[in-house]
């Protein structure tokens, strides 16, 4: 019996060992990277902790184009302008699709779900959809602008309210950003005591943090395991599920209280599924919906929001930027007392200062990943269909054969000898191709509102005693800057203030 089992192990052994060294011959084809261990594959390069540290010598050591296994999951990793042009630019259709991945799949109860984490047919409709309706809703119009103008002077009464104290700024700019996307979707605002508010924020905050946590990597690496394992994994599935939930509330409120014109995204989307219910290839319903809604506030709150909240830190870090661009706006502005889009084009300075920001404190760790949907060759590397690719869009936007003074914030990277604004191709935070973000636009409308708003009311500084601040962020998917607390100091010379 004793020389069955010794046998027994030992074939299954011999057949782990066999499955191993066929996999590595299978895989001489991909780009280089890190030898992969059995079960973990690559990521014990990364660390107990993974940074940007890691990802610049991984392309140093592997060259811009190399590869993280996750366990037998090959990852492509895209770093430099160069590279990420080749991949994403000069050949959009193969590498356009989006991987859904076992937290994903996890996390969303299903495989499809709103315009982030969707492909095919689903993809392309609400897509469409989102384009569509942010078009009518006046994206890109002064409808549009009016609404974010209106949060940015909530934003600069609730600073004011601090009369010059120090105040940690992030959860009323989050309470800004956040009522935009809010408006957009259910037609209603929040306060920032708001329990409902609270609630959002700290979803967004915990998914954030977890994107490139070691629980994560373990998650994809090994899903059937994690799923037995406790760890922060099953407080973002619970997160997920009351965010839904309550979004199918808000879906019903609107069925019921709906009235003849379409007011926000929710009424536009319920007017498409009663449009499209006939047809057998429609993707329109009430659960996709509710994941589409996710999609916009988890993208479009934090974003925006963390920016916005680098932009002010900045401020206080180079004071002598944050005075040119005071001084530029009175000098072009004068006693007007109203801030349009339509003045950023006159304003190159503060203009230059926002893409700069932008620029350096991009707040991905890289971009988002995508998937080849057939066979690719890639300088020579074969990548098969059905590959991770992660076009690492900080490396762009930080090399140094792009950009004069990448690790500075800089912001005549941005401006030309004469002072007018540049734009640069290798600018990408909002991403590429096919699949660049959807609210670019309102985006960068937000940034410009609510920054010239602040800007032209206040003077920010450090609290008394505070010498400097730290630059350096809080490593997870969204790079947030560590907690601080600023000044508002009110500029007599604005008509804000009156």
């Amino acid at each position: 019996m004793v020389e069955f089992w010794e046998c027994l192990i030992a074939l299954l052994v011999g057949l782990f060992i066999l499955q191993y060294l066929n996999h590595l011959w299978a895989s001489r084809n991909y780009p280089p990277g890190p030898f992969q261990l059995p079960l973990i594959g690559g990521i014990w390069c990364i660390g107990s902790k993974i940074s940007h540290d890691t990802l610049i010598k991984l392309a140093k050591r592997y060259g811009n184009i190399y590869t993280v296994w996750l366990g037998q999951k090959p990852v492509v990793v895209l770093s430099g302008y160069q590279a990420v042009k080749e991949g994403m630019i000069d050949r959009p259709d193969d590498f356009g699709g989006r991987p859904v991945t076992a937290f994903v799949k996890a996390a969303l109860d299903k495989i499809a779900a709103g315009v982030i984490f969707s492909n095919g047919n689903f993809w392309k409709q609400h897509r469409r959809f989102a384009l569509v309706t942010l078009r009518k809703m006046g994206m890109g119009r002064q409808s549009m602008e009016n609404q974010i103008e209106e949060e940015a002077q909530h934003l600069v009464k609730t600073f004011a309210s601090t009369k010059g104290q120090p105040f940690e700024p992030f959860l009323p700019i989050t309470n800004a950003v956040c009522n935009v996307i809010s408006g957009m979707a259910f037609g209603i605002r929040y306060s920032v005591e708001d329990e409902e508010f609270q609630r959002r924020v700290d979803t967004i905050d915990a998914v954030s943090k977890y994107g490139t946590s070691v629980t994560a990597l373990l998650y994809e690496t090994l899903p059937w395991l994690m799923n037995y394992v406790p760890g922060p994994h099953h407080k973002i599935f619970d997160f997920a599920k009351k965010e839904i939930s309550f979004t199918m509330g808000e879906i019903e409120k609107h069925k019921e209280e709906r009235d003849s014109e379409s007011q926000d995204i929710v009424d536009y989307y319920l007017l498409q599924m009663e449009k499209n219910k006939s047809d057998p290839r429609s993707t329109y319903n009430r659960d996709n919906l509710a994941h589409f809604i996710l999609d916009l506030f988890i993208a479009g709150t934090e974003t925006s929001a963390t920016s916005l909240h680098w932009a002010l830190l900045l401020m206080m870090a180079y004071p002598d930027i944050q005075d040119k661009v005071y001084k530029e706006m009175e000098e072009v502005l004068g006693s007007s007392e109203s801030i349009c889009c339509q003045d950023q084009k006159k304003l190159p300075y503060t203009n230059a200062v926002i893409h700069e920001v932008l620029r350096a404190k991009y707040v991905f760790f890289f971009g988002l990943p995508r998937e080849c949907v057939k066979d690719v060759k890639l300088r020579g590397f074969h990548i098969p269909k059905g590959t991770f690719i992660i076009p690492d869009l900080h490396s762009v936007l930080h090399d140094p054969e792009r950009w004069e003074t990448p690790e500075e914030f800089n912001p005549h990277h941005f401006l030309d000898k004469e002072g007018n604004f540049k734009s640069r191709e290798e600018f990408l935070p909002f991403g590429i191709g096919a699949r660049v973000c959807l609210g670019e636009q309102m985006a960068k409308k937000e940034l410009f509102l609510f920054f010239t708003h602040l800007l032209r009311t206040f003077k920010f500084q450090l609290p008394e005693g505070v010498k400097e601040l730290n630059k350096e962020p809080l490593l997870g998917f969204m790079l947030h800057p560590h907690p601080y607390r600023v000044c508002a100091v009110p500029r007599c010379s604005s008509s804000e203030t009156n």
